[in-house]
């Protein structure tokens, strides 16, 4: 993938992709009009309309029954990502998939949810989830921590940078910003992860509830405290690092009793 835009790599040419893909794979598509209309339809729009135009129109052309349509989706992805990096690069046709999850399948909540652990295995669901969260945060939330103790790190991160409170480039999760409490099961899974990747997630979780709730974000920290390994002190020192900039004396002291 040359350097470009990013917002340049959803155009005609990811259209063709996507088509051949699904007709590789004996799906009956109208390559022609889908193409046609992603070229037209996106030369004006910036990232996420792309996405979502993309995604929109696989919704038209795909079959109209959710299930059938994901499937046949779901049959393209190809081989997981295995490094921590490249879900924008290698990955990044996955997008417009993820987002069509993320519009047309909520009323298939069980079949969304392994659509979705599909696709952060390559690219991310961390913004096709949310929706989920909102409409059925008790339910979405159970699978979520299973999935935070998955033996592959893209889904155990997922676990959390999916319901991160104030997550970049989504909407906030007002139920988590209110009440971050429902989060910290998953947290807890994940205080000594093995992988920087997800490490960095649970971080910046923490970061986030620190902003709207610093007693809870605080009392977390402290019961971590005693004897953290070195995967958690490099989670708490990540956590702490807004705090830190500011000399908070709390956050100085969390760095004195490890």
């Amino acid at each position: 993938m040359a350097y470009k835009q990013l917002k340049l790599w959803f155009d005609k040419d990811l259209a063709l992709l996507l088509a051949d893909k699904l007709i590789a794979n004996g799906v009956a598509f109208d390559k022609n009009t889908f193409v046609r209309k992603v070229d037209q339809g996106t030369k004006n729009l910036e990232l996420k309309d792309r996405v979502e135009l993309i995604a929109d129109l696989l919704q038209q052309h795909l079959a109209t029954d959710y299930r059938s349509g994901v499937k046949e989706l779901v049959d393209i992805l190809g081989p997981e990502n295995e490094k921590e990096t490249g879900m924008f690069k290698a990955y990044y046709w996955v997008m417009p998939i993820a987002k069509y999850v993320e519009k047309y399948g909520l009323q298939h909540f069980d079949t969304s949810m392994d659509v979705i652990r599909e696709i952060t295995k390559r690219n991310t669901g961390e913004y096709a989830i949310r929706p989920y969260l909102e409409a059925f945060p008790e339910r979405t939330l159970k699978v979520m921590e299973v999935w935070s103790k998955d033996k592959n790190k893209h889904v155990r991160r997922l676990s959390c940078e999916g319901a991160r409170p104030r997550l970049p480039w989504a909407a906030k999760l007002d139920i988590f910003i209110e009440d971050p409490t429902p989060i910290l099961p998953i947290l807890e899974n994940l205080k000594d992860d093995p992988s920087k990747y997800v490490q960095k997630s649970v971080a910046n979780c923490i970061n986030d509830i620190l902003k709207d709730h610093p007693e809870i974000g605080e009392n977390l920290i402290d019961s971590w405290l005693p004897c953290p390994a070195k995967e958690r002190k490099w989670i708490i020192k990540h956590a702490l690092r807004n705090l830190l900039k500011h000399k908070d004396p709390w956050a100085s002291g969390v760095l004195k009793r490890m």
